[in-house]
């Protein structure tokens, strides 16, 4: 009898010892991981903004497939929120702060605990590089979860690893929200012409890209310094594509609405006449561009017609990239000059 109510004593004194341990443990966490993605800050900052798109990469509903989400009334931006039920009980958040591309800050609500702070910073590294920080806190820890938290290993040790998980999986949304991409042969149309500033040069395939870019920037950087009115989109006109010598000749233009003399050497004041084409539309990247290009070269034959020997052919750059980031939503146009 006595050997029991000995055990009894140590197992009372091993409770209080334990809960006066727990009591002693500070009251705040603060957990944090940070993550760089091959993306601009706007495109990542999109994503999270929005809690329609939570469910594709929360680490907490791949652990709990069984988890049914509700989205509230609003998704996006301060006071959106979402709330989610499953077998451990229900939880909420709500997004109270933010600074557009910038940072995000929402509470965090599971059960009945005490509500958690989360903050997201998305800070540029450069023009596709974004530093990701994803940080949960509080000051305010009820007892029974710095109990769970010390047979866990510790709040970093409980909550980090699904913050680098969850990061994880935002960055594989990411990137493959970047790569889609759809060609669509629209129809023949009558192109309009009109005035347009260029300048022309040639280069080799594998650099071709980064040249043309270059140049459209030159001709725009010129208009915008001499304040000409455009008359739509920038666009390459086509002279010479030899894949067999590695080279290609064209014009990087900018349509004008009146004809303007330049007073540079190498920017030129060109005309296109109107004319018949096959209009093909890429949207995404542009990376794309030369699978746009052979099935619009291939539903020519394809649908007897007849591609014109002395026609232009054009690619029109719809979107202005700095003012769209992400190239899914890249808008291209191709033209290609038909017979009548």
């Amino acid at each position: 009898m006595k050997a029991i109510k000995y055990i009894l004593f140590l197992i009372l004194i091993f409770i209080i010892g334990l809960t006066i341990y727990v009591a002693v443990q500070p009251n705040s966490f603060d957990v944090k991981r940070t993550k760089t993605m091959e993306a601009s800050n706007e495109i990542i900052y999109n994503n999270v903004i929005d809690f329609k798109n939570w469910e594709a990469w929360s680490p907490w509903i791949e652990k709990a497939p069984e988890t049914v989400v509700t989205l509230g009334d609003k998704t996006s931006g301060i006071a959106s929120s979402y709330a989610w039920v499953n077998d451990d009980g229900p939880g909420q958040m709500k997004t109270t702060k933010t600074t557009s591309n910038s940072s995000i800050d929402q509470i965090l609500q599971f059960g009945d605990f005490q509500s958690t702070d989360v903050h997201w910073d998305f800070n540029p590294k450069n023009k596709n590089k974004t530093e990701v920080s994803w940080k949960i806190s509080s000051d305010n820890i009820p007892f029974k979860l710095k109990a769970y938290a010390i047979f866990t290993g510790g709040f970093d040790e409980m909550i980090g690893p699904d913050i680098e998980k969850g990061l994880e999986k935002l960055d594989s949304v990411i990137q493959a929200s970047m790569k889609v991409y759809s060609i669509k042969v629209d129809n023949i149309t009558q192109r309009g012409g009109g005035f347009y500033l260029y300048k022309t040069t040639s280069a080799k395939m594998n650099n071709f890209d980064s040249v043309k870019q270059a140049m459209l920037s030159e001709v725009e950087s010129y208009v915008n310094k001499n304040n000409i009115t455009t008359a739509g989109p920038p666009f390459v006109l086509y002279h010479k594509w030899d894949e067999d010598n590695n080279a290609v000749m064209f014009s990087s233009c900018v349509p004008t609405t009146n004809q303007v003399i330049s007073l540079e050497s190498e920017i030129l004041t060109g005309q296109l006449e109107p004319f018949r084409a096959l209009k093909t539309t890429l949207k995404g990247n542009s990376n794309n561009l030369k699978e746009a290009w052979d099935t619009a070269m291939n539903y020519i034959p394809e649908n007897n017609l007849q591609l014109s020997d002395q026609g232009p052919m054009l690619e029109v750059h719809v979107t202005d990239p700095t003012k769209t980031p992400n190239p899914a939503n890249w808008i291209t146009e191709i033209y290609l000059a038909l017979d009548q």
